[in-house]
């Protein structure tokens, strides 16, 4: 049997966790999640973000890495919640862009990144769960997370422009886009069972149409 790992981008609330879970469960694929509860230093970013910008994305970093290594080394195929590159190329990006990334710690930190992802092993497929603002501003609000109280529209829009700048070239696996606002693969069987059958055609080599709609 083939062995994959599949990563799962997309902005806050477009459904990663809930989805790595379910394929988890369904393919008994080996899961790996974001460090949120387990996290030392995000009350601290939250409280003062320029003082902890740099220590909580070397901490992602380093979780992440130690994620794709663990994954490989099980005999399982694996899903990961969140992409290590998305650290890069969307979060580290926007801590610059809002000033709270200085341009040597951002330097600094691209710089260690180019390293660590050199070494990793290459994902089979990246899954891009999409879904528009509102919508995901309303499931941010509904998990009511103390850490997310913070969250705006406008951040959230600078986020789908950086997917966008960071998706449109890439070419380092495969990618499925999946719209989420109208798929409830949490509650509804055969969403589920479509996305399943989208990622295992895509895994496969098929030609598969994104779910967009």
């Amino acid at each position: 049997m083939t062995k994959h790992l599949v990563v799962i981008a997309g902005n806050i609330g477009a459904g990663k966790t809930a989805l790595t879970e379910r394929i988890g469960a369904r393919l008994g694929w080996w899961t790996g999640y974001e460090s949120v509860s387990d996290n030392p230093y995000l009350s601290d970013f939250y409280g003062e973000m320029r003082a902890w910008a740099f220590h909580l994305q070397v901490f992602f970093l380093g979780h992440r890495a130690e994620q794709y290594w663990e994954a490989a080394r099980d005999a399982r195929s694996a899903i990961l919640d969140r992409s290590i590159y998305e650290d890069a190329f969307i979060f580290a990006r926007a801590l610059h862009h809002l000033g709270n990334l200085s341009e040597r710690d951002y330097l600094a930190y691209r710089r260690l990144f180019d390293l660590v992802v050199r070494g990793l092993p290459r994902p089979g497929l990246l899954i891009y769960l999409k879904a528009p603002v509102p919508i995901l501003m309303e499931r941010i609000h509904r998990r009511a997370r103390n850490i997310e109280t913070g969250i705006t529209s406008e951040y959230l829009s600078l986020l789908d422009s950086f997917y966008d700048d960071w998706l449109t070239p890439f070419d380092l696996c495969p990618v499925l886009t999946i719209r989420t606002d109208d798929l409830d693969y949490v509650h509804q069987p055969q969403h589920l069972d479509l996305v399943v059958s989208r990622i295992q055609d895509k895994l496969a080599g098929k030609e598969v149409v994104d779910l967009r709609d």
